[in-house]
């Protein structure tokens, strides 16, 4: 195989997603590569708890497999320390993935003017990058610093689409309130209005509840421009991760 890889993974310090970080580090460290986790103040971060005990009703949580990768990931010295945001030499790493997640915690990561410094710099090494889901808010955000654009200006993307979000919002916010409107303006709307032509973003077949899996690519959707992979939700979790590790 390749030589391994250094892949790093922000993260805020809690209520990102599952299936988004589990799947991804397991499916890359079982290829030999190399996952290093950072946070805002090197504090060890926890996924979004409705997400390991369901939802509404046990219902709309992690599936059991990813369930079980963030069990063993929890356990481990990368996961329990990782390095702050202001610590990260993006030239060390070979590799950035951005997972998402849609509860409140998650504005920490979205919102980061540092951490999204930290991001233009990567960007700029034409190195592989790969986002999912809300993950590539944080893109949409990110300014070029020649040119004061987005760094997605001129690259095809998918990112959670609205009638994704919308369902899920209108499905729980008698009980959850906006537990799954992160900011007022949706995913989709935002990364569209920072890509250089509307065109250019995909927002693949329409689904709402089958997911793709290891063996199950048929539901999953990904979008690859170059070095860049982009996927819409944690059911394309596995086949997001997939396309990520043949550009290692």
């Amino acid at each position: 195989m390749a030589s391994a890889r250094r892949v790093l993974v922000p993260l805020p310090d809690h209520d990102f997603d599952v299936t988004e970080v589990a799947v991804p580090w397991r499916m890359l460290t079982d290829a030999g590569h190399e996952v290093v986790f950072a946070t805002e103040k090197g504090h060890m971060p926890a996924a979004d708890p409705l997400l390991l005990t369901g939802v509404l009703f046990g219902k709309l949580g992690a599936e059991p497999e990813p369930r079980r990768f963030y069990g063993d990931l929890t356990l481990t010295q990368s996961f329990q320390k990782p390095l702050t945001w202001d610590a990260v030499t993006p030239s060390d790493f070979d590799a950035l993935l951005l997972p998402g997640g849609h509860a409140p915690g998650m504005r920490q990561y979205l919102g980061s003017a540092a951490l999204q410094a930290k991001v233009a710099a990567f960007w700029a090494l034409q190195r592989p990058v790969a986002a999912i889901c809300h993950g590539v808010l944080v893109l949409a955000r990110t300014k070029d610093p020649a040119t004061g654009r987005s760094v997605l200006h001129g690259t095809r993307t998918t990112c959670l689409p609205k009638y994704m979000e919308r369902s899920a919002y209108l499905l729980t916010a008698w009980k959850l309130g906006r537990y799954y409107r992160t900011y007022p303006a949706y995913v989709e709307e935002e990364v569209v209005a920072a890509l250089a032509d509307p065109s250019h973003f995909e927002r693949g077949p329409r689904v709402l509840s089958k997911r793709g899996t290891a063996t199950d690519h048929a539901p999953a959707f990904v979008v690859e421009d170059g070095r860049y992979v982009s996927a819409r939700w944690p059911g394309d979790a596995y086949l997001f991760t997939e396309r990520f590790l043949k550009h290692l």
